[in-house]
């Protein structure tokens, strides 16, 4: 598929669930969030048909992302059902990593390629004030967990107040050099003020080179993180929610009043 700006959209981020164990400082209010209900979460059957109609157009990249994605009851059927499709080739997760120890073998059974991680710090105290509930070294069991189950490359996310040289920073990417990790720094965003950057490391936040779309889990395909823009697959079907979000996605991104990052999945 290809926009209005020629650029090729061969990528789709599904996000699965609104809900997460954590409540990260830069994702969500101590408080926690309104939840969708779960009545307007898609069901399994709903995702797949989408992606199923996505990869016809030419997606061959997914990545399944949440809020956080494991706390998805049988989540691991999802990846099965996903995996299944013929053209896909990178099946991909984001994940705080906590829950891989019980997960990562079984999602690499199920057909997930790889994973990303969040780690924004190694110190425990800082780890746990910025997930006001995490414990840093759940994610270390989680990294090797994933290790052990081939989810390779195993990416790491380390958000950065502004620059990649910050001491938590620099830490992170020490660690991800002495264990075989790569490592990208994003840098914190608001989408209702429009500020965001591109990704250290990675592509992200490069409007002219954007390939991606993104399926909230109540059922709307957004062409752009920063922009107001959905198209509701329940009720325009999915392939022309598809085909509406790839003819209208803007050149660059502005603001979002309406996106979250706990439901658009980042």
């Amino acid at each position: 598929m290809l926009d209005k700006y020629n650029r090729r959209i061969n990528y789709m981020r599904i996000s699965v669930t609104d809900r997460c164990n954590l409540r990260c400082v830069y994702c969500m209010p101590e408080e926690g969030i309104k939840l969708i209900p779960h009545k307007e979460i898609l069901s399994f059957d709903e995702i797949y048909e989408v992606a199923k109609v996505a990869v016809s157009k030419g997606v061959d990249k997914i990545r399944i992302t949440g809020g956080e994605p494991l706390v998805r009851k049988n989540i691991v059927s999802l990846v099965r059902m996903i995996a299944s499709l013929d053209g896909i080739k990178d099946l991909g997760m984001t994940t705080n990593g906590i829950y891989l120890p019980k997960y990562a073998q079984q999602l690499a059974d199920a057909g997930l390629h790889r994973v990303n991680i969040s780690l924004d710090t190694l110190d425990p105290e800082k780890y746990k004030k910025v997930t006001r509930l995490g414990d840093v070294n759940d994610v270390f069991k989680g990294i090797e967990a994933a290790k052990k189950a081939g989810l390779l490359p195993i990416k790491i996310n380390c958000v950065i107040q502004k620059t990649k040289m910050e001491p938590d920073a620099q830490a992170v990417a020490e660690f991800c050099g002495k264990n075989d990790l790569e490592v990208r720094f994003i840098r914190e965003m608001d989408l209702e003020t429009g500020q965001f950057w591109r990704v250290q490391g990675g592509d992200g936040g490069e409007c002219k080179i954007c390939n991606r779309l993104r399926l909230t889990s109540n059922g709307k395909i957004r062409p752009c993180l920063f922009s107001d823009l959905e198209y509701d697959v329940r009720k325009l079907g999915a392939e022309k929610a598809i085909m509406l979000a790839v003819g209208n996605k803007p050149k660059s991104g502005t603001i979002s009043m309406n996106g979250k990052f706990s439901n658009v999945g980042g």
